[in-house]
């Protein structure tokens, strides 16, 4: 394991990890274990990336919004997290529509996820591949920000 994905681990003690890969999992039962702890180290990877540069808009693919997702449901261990890399880093859902998917923006999330320090997992995931299937089923895009995005700049 590389020292990026084992710092992107450590970001959550050890028992909440394996608590929101176990999410994951509840959510998704085709995902085994490696594939759920792969999922959650991409969110907080994502989240910390969010923390850290506050004033772009970037967006998970929805691979990764489904580690964001579980994260979030652990809501003491997220405003832990979110305080340790920066500060809130909000998720502002919307109605499913894979037609929005944007590899362009994804390019942007994980150079600056490569900035910060988090190299991206090659698999991410392009929404209409179905290589790998997870409950959130749609690519995020209001149509306010700069970027394609979740975390709202500002």
């Amino acid at each position: 394991m590389t020292t990026a994905l084992q710092e992107a681990r450590n970001l959550i003690p050890p028992d909440t990890f394996a608590a929101v890969a176990a999410t994951v999992r509840d959510n998704n039962p085709g995902v085994d274990q490696h594939l759920a702890e792969r999922i959650v180290r991409e969110a907080l990877k994502f989240v910390a990336t969010c923390g850290r540069f506050r004033d772009h808009g970037m967006a998970p693919s929805r691979i990764v919004d489904e580690g964001w997702h579980a994260l979030v449901l652990h809501t003491r261990a997220y405003e832990e997290l979110c305080a340790r890399v920066g500060g809130p880093v909000h998720h502002f859902p919307e109605r499913p529509d894979p037609s929005r998917f944007d590899g362009a923006v994804l390019a942007f999330t994980t150079s600056m996820m490569r900035q910060a320090g988090y190299p991206a997992d090659t698999r991410w995931g392009d929404p209409l591949t179905g290589e790998i299937v997870v409950a959130a089923n749609c690519q995020h895009s209001p149509p306010d920000c700069q970027v394609t995005c979740m975390n709202k700049p500002g």
